[in-house]
């Protein structure tokens, strides 16, 4: 499809710079009506202000979608991918990662509502997004045309984004801007969700670079965390939390509570080099204070309710689902296919877990469950009526039988 033959696009907009310059380069060079869908996926910040932005762009009203959906996100994505305990590179808890299928989803949902024929993202042509929103849209309507501006101009800095911004009027926020009201170099890429905050560029682009300690948005310093432990308690169901100290929440409205404990003591943040999917190391940062205590919780809890080896197969899996969702294939049948498997698992897995925080650690120091596997009368090590030790010769004899066959042919 050319240039020309683009009438409707929909453009994922968050009302910041990049995406502003974007829709007004997509009203230039595509000539094609835009339709902006603003996401407010928990990120912290005002989405409604991107009304006005978009409006002063010349963007009809019934164009403009801002839409809340943090319950959907937290329940239809973060929850079953907390099921898996999936972890990228044994550290990343893939915030951005997850938010990313959903965007696309609600992208393609309005441009078969409004007739679009398009949609396009900020996303560099460097990083992972651009995979992700790209094969999420591809997935789920396999005509769509995607448009990524940072393949096809040459605004390819931040100095020439901004320079564009003030040749063509585009609103330039505060934190663009020097004390002489010059445009300025921000220190930081960032990104946000109800899951987490990252932090990429410039000054971590060193990775011997120590993050500064104005970075942290999110988190108390662990140094500056309370000096007394807190306790707290999360009630699960099939493997999702469903209540914190006793009261039952929605998914969304449990994320926040436990993103505030994790706030408070100093808990969620990780500083790594990752494997890019299109190829080079990166190095980011990210707090995901509720996301690290929910990760801790979930495991406890399993290892009370699930049986061994479903716990291991489903450790063996958890490296693939992770990888599948931090490359963007969230809507691939090798997923779904984990998913019903994981989701198998957790029938049974329910209980409470009780969590000590304190100063950047979450301590599981109790868990219960009344659908426990957890069996005193044949854990314990005082005298029991159901175990017969002796038993034990024989299973040990049969487990080394290959051993002490292989032992006798080589001697």
């Amino acid at each position: 499809m050319s240039k020309k033959d683009v009438k409707k696009v929909v453009l994922a907009y968050s009302g910041g710079l990049d995406t502003s310059i974007i829709l007004k380069w997509l009203q230039d060079e595509y000539n094609a009506e835009v339709i902006t869908f603003t996401a407010d996926l928990g990120q912290g910040e005002e989405v409604e202000p991107a009304r006005k932005k978009a409006l002063a762009c010349g963007i009809k009203p019934e164009n403009i979608f801002i839409l809340d959906i943090k319950e959907e996100f937290v329940k239809d994505y973060v929850f079953p991918m907390f099921r898996a305990n999936a972890i990228y590179e044994g550290e990343y808890l893939l915030g951005t990662s997850i938010a990313r299928p959903l965007i696309a989803k609600k992208q393609i949902e309005i441009a078969n509502k409004m007739g679009a024929d398009a949609v396009a993202h900020g996303a560099t042509g460097k990083g992972n997004d651009q995979v992700r929103f790209e094969l999420g849209c591809l997935a789920l309507r396999p005509d769509i045309k995607v448009i990524a501006p940072w393949r096809e101009w040459d605004l390819n800095s931040r100095e020439k984004l901004l320079a564009y911004a003030k040749e063509n009027g585009i609103e330039i926020s505060q934190k663009h801007m020097d004390e002489n009201g010059n445009p300025k170099i921000s220190p930081y890429s960032m990104d946000a969700n109800l899951l987490h905050i990252s932090y990429e560029g410039l000054h971590l682009e060193n990775p011997n670079n120590e993050p500064e300690k104005s970075m942290w948005l999110w988190t108390n310093s662990p140094e500056e965390a309370p000096d007394e432990a807190e306790y707290i308690t999360i009630e699960y169901k099939n493997g999702d939390p469903i209540a914190v100290n006793g009261e039952a929440m929605s998914p969304a409205t449990l994320l926040k509570k436990l993103n505030d404990y994790g706030n408070k003591h100093g808990i969620g943040r990780v500083d790594i080099v990752e494997n890019r999917y299109v190829g080079m190391k990166a190095r980011g940062c990210y707090e995901t204070p509720g996301g690290t205590i929910m990760l801790k919780a979930h495991r406890a809890i399993e290892s009370i309710c699930l049986d061994r080896e479903a716990a291991h197969l489903k450790d063996e899996l958890m490296p693939r689902y992770a990888k599948l969702i931090y490359q963007g294939y969230w809507f691939s049948p090798e997923r779904e296919m984990l998913q019903a498997a994981i989701d198998k698992t957790q029938e049974f897995v329910e209980g409470t877990v009780k969590l000590k925080l304190y100063k950047g650690n979450v301590t599981v120091v109790g868990r219960d469950s009344s659908k426990s596997l957890y069996n005193d009368a044949y854990s314990t090590f005082e005298e029991d009526e159901v175990y017969n030790q002796k038993d034990a010769e024989g299973f040990i004899k049969l487990n080394a039988l290959r051993f002490i066959i292989a032992g006798k042919s080589r001697n």
